[in-house]
């Protein structure tokens, strides 16, 4: 491993030896997900970085729930949620039920509830 020195000026690591580690390279290169995989991938984290569809999200790890039900949760205004549950649908984050009149909101598999569970245990961790 080349060592490493601490730069005082920004308190960035940096490599002192410059050497690269081509073993290393090509075995993590093997696992690399390609760059449109990694573009997805952080269109879905950036779902999860808003509270309002946390909170959403978080509700319908909990039940089904229709939109009526979410404002009433979460005091906030239907269009505004519904804004929300669009982006979440759209994502193939969140799917729909219609049940005569009512549309029903749940998580569109058991995926996104890890996810949350997983972030919120590691927010917790002390």
């Amino acid at each position: 491993m080349a060592a490493r020195q601490r730069n005082t000026t920004d308190a960035v690591e940096t490599c002192i030896t410059k050497g690269i580690h081509k073993d290393t390279i090509r075995a993590v290169d093997r696992n690399m997900p390609d760059a449109v995989a990694l573009y997805e991938l952080a269109d879905l984290f950036k779902l999860f970085g808003d509270s309002t569809r946390l909170g959403i999200l978080w509700a319908l790890s909990e039940s089904e729930m229709c939109v009526c039900d979410l404002c009433a949760l979460l005091q906030m205004k239907q269009p505004a949620v519904s804004h929300q549950l669009k982006n979440l649908k759209q994502s193939r984050v969140v799917k729909a039920r219609r049940d005569g009149k009512i549309v029903y909101y749940s998580l569109d598999d058991e995926h996104i509830r890890k996810l949350l569970n997983l972030g919120m245990e590691h927010t917790q961790e002390s």
